[in-house]
């Protein structure tokens, strides 16, 4: 289950250095909604249902994130935000009106920008058109719905509750509200999903016309029920090769229906569609991640949230910052981040920012297939197919 990092102390008002604050790049505001109508097998997020301990905090939730938003601000001051993200859990569980309040109390504090891009995942059975039509009046610009797969033997392994054909129809919905962007979630490497069923899921996928489509490898994480599941000889993980070939297969059919690949996990029509809020972690940019369990960045410091909904509110009605401890990374992390977040994009890592070894490095990686020969030539480090695969030790060789 979800689980926190060590790290120092964090101030009781969630002061900053001085130092941190001065940073005028672009800024992200993160939103986590940690409740869900039912807890997949696979999930090992920070998210509660009903009936578990910290659901019944609930009704309480939108007022402390309100509070949360009220914190951002005596600590940052003024600073307009460019992109606003609601995740979970299942943010679409919450009312229209009380997600346009928690929109509508950043912009109070610090004003969104022209074009900002507004972004709510949804579950498809979580959303109808009088939701979507109430959202994007209120100027949500963007929908990320969780498909996952388009075949029912497959949504059961993965205990997923929508129906085959929902999530397509969402996409009509959202498109009929007006949303600018509509994104669509896919999963591959489900025990027993065979290549037929997954490329089923891509076609299904595709035929809705989404802007944005992401797929990730399913990992059975520890403590979850489908880890139950594995180990009891339920479920059979699949061997590295049958992910290779999901991957692949992916790529080919995507880029073949003229979606490109712009980070190791996703691929967009073009680049209006790219999700900026995304682009900020990848980046390196600030953020503020409001909610329990929510991770910020700001100028160089990282924290994290408590975990538990209870412990966060109490915090926050206490008038006291709900992060559970912080850390400021020092330079060999910080290069290694760097370089590991920069090789998920397209744009890659620019090879001035390596040192003489990760450039060495570079031009060994080259000759093997796994960064792109013409951006190296350009001085960019950009990963092949094949080293989209092998991305792990390429980053520990280029961050050297």
């Amino acid at each position: 289950m979800a689980r926190l990092p060590a790290g120092d102390p964090a101030p009781a008002d969630g002061a900053l250095p001085a130092e941190a604050l001065g940073s005028a790049g672009p800024f992200g505001f993160y939103v986590h909604v940690p409740f869900c109508a039912t807890r997949c097998g696979y999930c090992d997020f920070n998210t509660y249902v009903p009936g578990e301990r910290g659901a019944e905090h609930a009704s309480g939730y939108v007022g402390a994130v309100l509070a949360e938003i009220d914190l951002a601000a005596r600590v940052l001051g003024p600073r307009a935000v460019d992109t606003v993200f609601f995740g979970g859990g299942t943010p679409t569980l919450l009312s229209a009106d009380d997600l346009i309040r928690v929109l509508r109390r950043i912009d109070e504090r610090f004003g969104l920008r022209p074009g900002a891009e507004v972004t709510t995942e949804a579950n498809p059975e979580s959303v109808d058109p009088r939701k979507l039509e109430a959202l994007r009046a209120a100027g949500f610009t963007r929908v990320s719905l969780g498909m996952q797969s388009a075949v029912p033997r497959i949504l059961e392994i993965l205990d997923r509750t929508h129906t085959p054909g929902r999530p397509e129809q969402a996409v009509q919905e959202a498109r009929a509200a007006g949303f600018e962007q509509v994104s669509l979630d896919l999963i591959y490497g489900t025990p027993g999903e065979t290549a037929d069923e997954w490329r089923a899921s891509l076609d299904a996928a595709l035929s809705a016309e989404p802007d944005h489509l992401s797929t990730y490898s399913l990992v059975v994480e520890p403590g979850t029920r489908m880890a139950a599941q594995v180990r009891r000889g339920e479920l059979q993980v699949p061997g590295e090769d049958v992910i290779v070939d999901r991957f692949e297969t992916a790529e080919r059919v995507l880029a073949e229906a003229g979606l490109s690949w712009y980070e190791t996990c996703s691929w967009a029509r073009d680049e209006a569609a790219w999700c900026r809020h995304n682009l900020g972690y990848w980046n390196g940019g600030d953020w503020w991640g409001a909610g329990p369990g929510a991770h910020s960045h700001v100028g160089g410091v990282r924290w994290w949230n408590v975990l538990h909904p209870r412990a966060w509110t109490e915090k926050l009605a206490a008038g006291i910052s709900p992060a559970a401890a912080r850390e400021t990374p020092g330079a060999d992390e910080s290069r290694l981040e760097r370089v590991m977040l920069g090789l998920r994009l397209r744009s890659g890592v620019a090879l001035s920012h390596l040192t003489r070894d990760g450039r060495q490095a570079a031009q060994r990686h080259v000759a093997e297939g796994l960064l792109e020969p013409a951006d190296h030539a350009a001085g960019r480090a950009v990963l092949t197919l094949r080293g989209r695969l092998l991305a792990d030790p390429v980053t520990l060789d280029l961050a050297a």
